[in-house]
């Protein structure tokens, strides 16, 4: 029996969703090691519980898409230079997590041999079945879309039970907590409520597609050390979003 098959949580297969701001740390640009190393331990302990687990990183820590076009700048070539900065991004992770004793691949929405594999959906679930980590890079590889809408794009493909997306705040709020002292915290919502509402945990394009797949995406703070252990074990403070509150 494999260690999917044994493992003692209600996931098999889950996605992470992580911002490039997340990778930040207490810089105001780039990459903190520090931070990497510690999301790096984070998904190898979740991935020795018997998870398979899965990445996507955005490249805001590096380049906006929409921000060089509020700029001037073309949005396509905006966009593809969004996705060369979560590629860089992807290899860092990569580097932190085999430094750690994992197994790894970076499979790229743009084709770039020279330093990650080509996204192939048949090949990113055969490295997961096989226990390796899989990093997608590049988003989906297209202009307009966001890294958020690529997560439930890939979820989807390769069959995750779960995304699990870590941001600043410990879960989904009606408004920004981070602006308003009196927001209020919410534990469960539904895909309808949060597009009516618009929360803007993710994208319409994410969340639409998470619910036509069925696919639960669960807010934590990635910020809280040991966030992701405790949502993939249903404990501490997050948010789940599926088809009904209940």
């Amino acid at each position: 029996m494999s260690d999917s098959e044994s493992s003692p949580h209600k996931y098999k297969r889950v996605l992470l969703k992580l911002s490039g701001e997340a990778l930040l740390g207490s810089r105001e640009y780039g990459l903190d090691p520090a931070m990497i190393g510690r999301v790096a331990q984070e998904i190898s302990d979740v991935q020795k519980s018997g998870i398979q687990v899965s990445v996507v990183i955005g490249g805001g820590n590096i380049f906006r898409g929409v921000a060089g076009a509020s700029r001037g700048m073309d949005r396509s070539t905006a966009d593809y230079m969004g996705m060369l900065a979560t590629v860089i991004n992807a290899l860092a992770l990569q580097s932190a997590l085999e430094g750690i004793g994992l197994e790894t691949r970076v499979l790229s929405a743009i084709p770039m041999e020279s330093i990650a594999e080509r996204y192939i959906r048949r090949r990113a679930i055969r490295h997961m079945e096989k226990g390796r980590v899989v990093v997608f890079a590049a988003g989906s590889g297209n202009p307009f879309f966001t890294t958020d809408t690529a997560s439930s794009l890939r979820a989807s493909e390769i069959g995750c039970d779960a995304i699990f997306k870590g941001t600043k705040v410990d879960g989904v709020y009606d408004k920004d907590p981070e602006q308003h002292s009196d927001a209020q915290f919410i534990e469960k919502v539904s895909y309808k409520d949060v597009l009516a509402r618009d929360l803007r945990v993710m994208d319409a394009a994410a969340i639409s597609l998470a619910r036509e797949s069925n696919i639960p995406i669960i807010v934590f703070s990635i910020n809280k050390q040991g966030g992701f252990v405790d949502a993939v074990q249903e404990r501490g403070r997050f948010t789940t979003i599926s088809e009904t509150k209940a």
